[in-house]
């Protein structure tokens, strides 16, 4: 894959949520010493600085910087001082805005990817999951997602319908239909209970750049 085949930081320089939308069916691809390791993402949601589970939501702090550094970084959190989460930082410096990409459909690397989750089932079918079978690590927060080796590379359509529903693992903001998820996807980290919205598109951006 050469550079051009990149998404460039326009992507990533709008709401979140129509970003989430536009990442399904997009390649997340991490280039370490190990080799290559690839996933075609399937599952996202959408966290804004007004949204009361966003990292975001009470300002800057040493462990969010990364979100307010502005659109296109990768903003990587360790959870319950267990898992690596990946998120893609949205909107401009300062807003305070990111993507969490939850799942991924795997692509390449499938033996590398075994090997570090120790296991040959449900390798990317989650958050934690699939940074683990990725090998992101923390020191990849603030990461520049238009260059290697952490990138997202344009994808085809995804072969299922677009639906929206309700976040998963937070407190706050539970109501809000932010999780964006190929339906039928089989490794999706929780089928949603209630669709809020279906049919959804990607936008026009998301089609130029694939």
């Amino acid at each position: 894959m050469n550079p051009g085949e990149v998404f460039d930081r326009s992507f990533y320089d709008r709401d979140p949520r129509e970003v989430a939308v536009d990442l399904l069916g997009c390649i997340l691809v991490h280039e370490s010493l190990e080799g290559v390791a690839s996933g075609l993402i399937v599952e996202t949601e959408a966290y804004r600085p007004e949204d009361p589970a966003c990292h975001a939501y009470k300002g800057p702090t040493m462990r969010n910087r990364a979100m307010f550094a502005g659109a296109g970084l990768a903003y990587v959190y360790r959870s319950y001082g267990i898992h690596n989460l990946l998120n893609v930082v949205c909107e401009g410096e300062g807003i305070g805005s990111a993507v969490l990409i939850r799942t991924l459909r795997p692509l390449e690397g499938l033996e590398l990817m075994a090997e570090r989750r120790g296991r040959i089932s449900q390798l990317c079918s989650g958050p934690g999951r699939l940074t683990q079978a990725l090998g992101i690590e923390l020191d990849q927060d603030r990461h520049d997602l238009t260059q290697a080796p952490l990138t997202i590379r344009p994808g085809d359509l995804p072969e299922g319908e677009i639906v929206a529903t309700t976040r998963i693992g937070i407190s706050r903001g539970v109501d809000l239909p932010w999780r964006y998820l190929v339906d039928g996807e089989k490794d999706v980290s929780v089928c949603p209970k209630v669709i809020s919205g279906r049919g959804l598109e990607r936008s026009g951006l998301a089609r130029q750049q694939a």
